[in-house]
């Protein structure tokens, strides 16, 4: 049977007196694409946090390809994009990308950037330039090719969709289909709930900490009625 890329069973986050996850459990398998979703305040980013050995939790276990995920060999099959990501400032295009390429131990391969940035659209020439010069939407793809460049099993991203026009988003989903295919786990958040009916495998419906539905878009629809997503996420959490 193959390993989880990602488990997380009976997890438990408290700030204080408050409860932010409430016995979160779900398995992400390898290749799978998994939309997590929510209100804001719903306990999405704790998770993530939670699962980065960012926050620790207070009940519950999180496994990474079965290997606890305190432990450091648990990330490094791991890319992460937060959703306000903000390169260092005084770095160009090139000199990130570079920098995390390194980081995630692989070569910097001026062919295989040139043609991510082709894929996700992002004029070649920028990597000239300083992040602190780009636009929201230049910059959350510098940080979207760093994370697909990288490879890796798992993939954790935070609102990917941000600072994307249309076009850009639609772009963005091939890239993440052909991880995905390539036998990528992926684990995004998003708001986009359009593009999750559209692109995740299943979704998990997030609210005041506790995962009121894991499943595929169809049964979501099904069981909570509504031509949609969007109308059956409502009736879920509501």
């Amino acid at each position: 049977m193959t390993e989880p890329a990602l488990r997380l069973h009976q997890l438990v986050k408290r700030h204080g007196r408050a409860t932010v996850l409430d016995g979160v459990d779900f398995a992400l398998a390898p290749g799978e694409l998994f939309g997590l979703i929510g209100v804001n305040g719903a306990g999405k980013t704790s998770l993530l946090h939670c699962v980065l050995d960012l926050s620790a939790p207070d009940a519950g276990t999180i496994t990474v390809f079965g290997l606890p995920h305190t432990a450091p060999a648990a990330r490094a099959p791991l890319a992460y994009l937060p959703e306000r990501f903000l390169p260092p400032y005084f770095l160009n295009g090139r000199e990130f990308l570079r920098y995390m390429m390194t980081l995630h131990g692989r070569a910097y391969d001026e062919t295989a950037v040139a043609a991510m940035l082709g894929a996700l659209e992002l004029d070649p020439q920028a990597l000239r330039r300083t992040v602190r010069d780009y636009s929201k939407g230049m910059t959350q793809k510098l940080g979207l090719a760093a994370c697909l460049l990288a490879a890796k099993p798992l993939l954790v991203l935070d609102e990917p969709m941000s600072g994307l026009d249309p076009k850009a988003s639609a772009l963005l989903k091939r890239q993440l289909r052909a991880a995905r295919d390539g036998g990528a786990a992926i684990l995004m958040t998003s708001h986009a709930l359009a593009d999750v009916e559209q692109l995740c495998d299943r979704i998990g419906i997030l609210h005041n900490g506790r995962l009121l539905f894991c499943g595929t878009p169809a049964d979501c629809r099904a069981r909570f009625g509504g031509a949609d997503l969007e109308q059956a996420f409502l009736a879920c959490i509501g």
